[in-house]
């Protein structure tokens, strides 16, 4: 079978041109979310409002949230995104802005690994992955640290895997840095991932015996100054923080016993295999991937039982190695642990990298028979979802446009719903008549797009195969963001917020009944403290214990008593808690503000 070069081999000449692909695919990808939806209710808003607070008050110790003491969480991301906002001003794009560049450096170190490691080809492959891979995106559309975290672990162990191939005293150190900077970002589970991973890996290597070579002891003091200041600051400031921070949100998260409990576990069935929807559309190479692996596990076997010699390591075999260690340790870990699905989001790069390996290996082999199953089944994956969107497409053709997609989708329970992509559970069929421009799209690409590349691969096309799906991908999560922006007003309050923004006085009081978690977005959007009814709960339960904590919490009794006084009160009610206010309340209720199910009422009309 014959090939065209031009499509399949990235020459030496057209490499800058590759690499200049790989980062436009990123931007479109990227760029237009720094600036839209806004910023959804929970946990999104909770964090870039805890570094809004932070900036504004000038103590980059102790988080805050509505003025309330927030000690769950590491500080860097916090300081990103203050700096962000110094930097850019308090706005979605600032908020949005450091994890994306965490992306960004993620996308062009996968490509500096991937070219040392295993070569050109693989290199522009595993920067295309990182860039357009669904749970890459999809868990960096909130304000959490993964993206951040997974930045500073590939960087470690870049390091480290450089400074046994190189023996560079400043790479050593480069790794031990790297670590304090993500445990400074989450935690100790940095040291679990990367302590753990390393551990396996020179065990299985039989390179612990190089041990003198890795600075421990100067190392673990890099470590210490880096990352012990802060840790040491918030428990001479925050009075029981060791237990809070260290037992309470690190062991007793994992065992499922924190306190107050609001996650979930996933059954290991779904844990599993959700990745290969995490991993989408490379998740489909995963058989090529591992095939190689898996064979050189046996040849090794033999080798041992017939006493030969090892094959000395190199930085490929390394690599390798260690990818496998890094991925299997953090899934293992979290398969054990209570989790949300972004949890095993370190664990991408290295499966990424291995996939790129051997894709590019494949390719370059013409060892068409894997590749073209693996194209085959994401076809006619994909043609069977085009069906399906357009199926509901076709059947909502004579519903109007819906401006608010809260009101035709199914109503959850959002006390009960903590997992972070439980809300693609609501979907109705009603709810193609809010999203028909992404769903077009999406029907348009998954079509025709993977079955282009699977014609270019029986063709012998491999390299123009494999951009052509980046390239499918790139557009399919533009459609996603087109119906992320549909989805704003249910997955936040900004739109709420700006309602009510201009009769706002300073006088006036704002509450949410419930947790706080319900209208987060109310607080980055408004910039004003606001009461919580019966809300001392989940994250802000902690920090309420603490003598000088707000007078933020009240309960129905005093609700009551403010909303038959003079003075004006708002009041946000999640749609699940509606019918108990109503009751509660005497009438009439004047509606402020409604949208997706939520309300804000007010004690006095305009």
């Amino acid at each position: 079978m014959t090939s065209n070069s031009s499509l399949t081999s990235p020459s030496s000449a057209a490499r800058p041109l590759h690499i200049a692909g790989v980062l436009a695919l990123f931007l479109i990808v990227y760029f237009g979310s720094l600036f839209s939806p806004g910023l959804q209710d929970d946990a999104d808003s909770t964090h870039a409002e805890a570094a809004r607070e932070m900036l504004m008050t000038r103590d980059f110790v102790t988080l805050k949230v509505n003025g309330n003491r927030y000690l769950e969480k590491a500080p860097l991301m916090y300081w990103a995104v203050a700096l962000s906002y110094f930097c850019f001003g308090v706005t979605e794009f600032a908020a949005h802005f450091p994890v994306a560049l965490s992306m960004l450096l993620l996308t062009l170190l996968a490509m500096r690994w991937g070219r040392r490691a295993f070569g050109g080809r693989a290199a522009v492959y595993a920067g295309l992955f990182v860039a357009t891979t669904a749970g890459c995106y999809l868990f960096t559309r909130i304000l959490i640290p993964e993206a951040i975290l997974s930045f500073f672990i590939t960087a470690s162990f870049y390091f480290f895997a450089t400074a046994l191939e190189d023996g560079k005293i400043w790479q050593w150190y480069g790794g031990y840095a790297c670590v304090a900077l993500a445990v400074l970002t989450k935690g100790l589970l940095a040291i679990v991932v990367v302590g753990l991973s390393l551990l396996l890996y020179v065990i299985i290597s039989g390179e612990w015996r190089r041990w003198r070579e890795f600075h421990l002891f100067t190392g673990t003091l890099l470590f210490l100054v880096i990352a012990a200041p802060w840790h040491i600051l918030a428990g001479i400031r925050n009075p029981h923080f060791f237990w809070f921070y260290f037992v309470n949100e690190h062991f007793m998260r994992f065992l499922g016993q924190r306190i107050p409990k609001d996650y979930n576990k996933q059954t290991s069935s779904l844990y599993w295999t959700l990745h290969l929807v995490w991993l989408f559309p490379w998740s489909l190479y995963l058989p090529v991937a591992l095939r190689q692996p898996v064979r050189d596990w046996i040849a090794r076997r033999k080798r041992s039982a017939d006493l030969a010699p090892r094959p000395s390591l190199n930085f490929k075999s390394r690599t390798v190695l260690l990818c496998l260690v890094w991925a299997g340790v953090t899934l293992v870990f979290f398969s054990f642990s209570t989790n949300q699905e972004y949890y095993t989001f370190p664990a991408y790069l290295p499966i990424l990298l291995l996939i790129a390996e051997r894709l590019a290996n494949e390719e370059e082999s013409e060892s068409l028979g894997w590749l073209l199953w693996s194209s085959g089944v994401l076809a006619v994956i994909c043609i069977a979802f085009s069906v399906v969107l357009t199926a509901g497409l076709w059947n909502s053709r004579h519903l109007p446009f819906v401006p608010d997609i809260g009101t035709v989708l199914a109503k959850p329970d959002l006390q009960a719903e903590t997992l972070s992509m439980g809300h693609i559970l609501d979907l109705t069929g009603e709810s193609f008549a809010a999203l028909r421009l992404p769903a077009i799209l999406a029907a348009i690409v998954l079509l025709l797009v993977p079955a282009y590349a699977f014609w270019l691969r029986r063709r012998g096309a491999n390299f123009a195969a494999t951009w052509a799906t980046a390239g499918f991908m790139a557009v399919f999560l533009v459609a996603a963001h087109i119906a992320l922006v549909r989805f704003d007003p249910y997955l936040g309050s900004r739109i709420m917020a700006r309602q009510i923004a201009p009769e706002l006085q300073p006088a006036d009081r704002v509450m949410i009944y419930g947790d706080q978690s319900f209208g987060s977005s109310l607080l980055f959007y408004l910039r004003r403290p606001i009461e919580l009814v019966n809300g001392n709960t989940t994250s802000m339960w902690w920090g309420s214990t603490y003598p000088d904590a707000p007078h933020i919490f009240i309960d129905d009794q005093e609700l009551l008593q403010a909303w038959n006084s003079s003075q004006r009160v708002f009041l946000f009610v999640p749609q699940h808690e509606r019918r108990k206010v109503e009751a509660l309340l005497p009438g009439p209720l004047h509606v402020a503000s409604e949208a997706s199910g939520k309300v804000i009422f007010t004690n006095h009309d305009r």
